[in-house]
């Protein structure tokens, strides 16, 4: 497991076009989460996108809204695709364990991004969460169902996912100043995926 956490960035560095194909230009269940994100966004919001892959296609959606996207990926090959979708928007090669950008946000999304942090990694990150969201900012994340470790794969290599209980991401949203807005474990209508939505107060 150990192995594979490590090796995240690297299989995601190597594989970024494949990725990028396969992801697809155009949203797909998770429209709606999507839009119930965006519906709730104050006018003009700019939005952090950690683990913003090639910007596509859930940059471009908000792009299409009239948000503005901050990005930031640890794979120097992904910040290459955004910026080449979206040459208009900021995107930056960053590790959102260690991300400090000294600026708030009216929205933060981490979809398919946090869960390949192992459970140590995804708890120092709701200091991270508050510290760049500006008062009533939204987020939006997906973890797993209930905590534990899973391997998956993508172009044939393990590809490592975890998970806290959920009432621990919900203590840990509490003590860093947000609260849930909606939750929803293996949504059936989002393809399986456990969806946290929630609202810095």
């Amino acid at each position: 497991m150990n192995n594979a956490a490590h090796r995240i960035v690297d299989l995601y560095r190597r594989h970024a076009k494949a990725w990028a194909a396969a992801r697809g230009a155009r949203l797909g269940s998770e429209r709606a989460w999507i839009e119930r994100f965006a519906n709730l966004l104050r006018p003009g919001a700019t939005v952090l996108d950690i683990g913003c892959g090639s910007g596509e296609p859930i940059a471009r959606y908000l792009v299409d809204r009239g948000y503005r996207i901050n990005g930031v990926d640890s794979s120097p090959e992904m910040i290459a695709l955004f910026q080449s979708n979206l040459p208009d928007e900021t995107a930056e090669v960053a590790d959102m364990r260690s991300l400090k950008l000294d600026c708030e946000f009216g929205g933060l999304i981490a979809w398919d991004s946090f869960f390949h942090l192992p459970p140590r990694h995804q708890r120092t990150m709701f200091p991270i969460f508050r510290d760049h969201a500006e008062r009533g900012a939204l987020l939006l994340f997906t973890s797993g169902p209930a905590f534990g470790e899973a391997i998956g794969a993508f172009e044939g290599e393990p590809l490592y996912h975890a998970s806290l209980d959920p009432d621990e991401y919900r203590l840990l949203l509490d003590r860093n100043g947000f609260d849930v807005v909606a939750y929803i474990p293996e949504d059936p209508d989002c393809g399986g995926h456990t969806v946290w939505l929630a609202r810095q107060r």
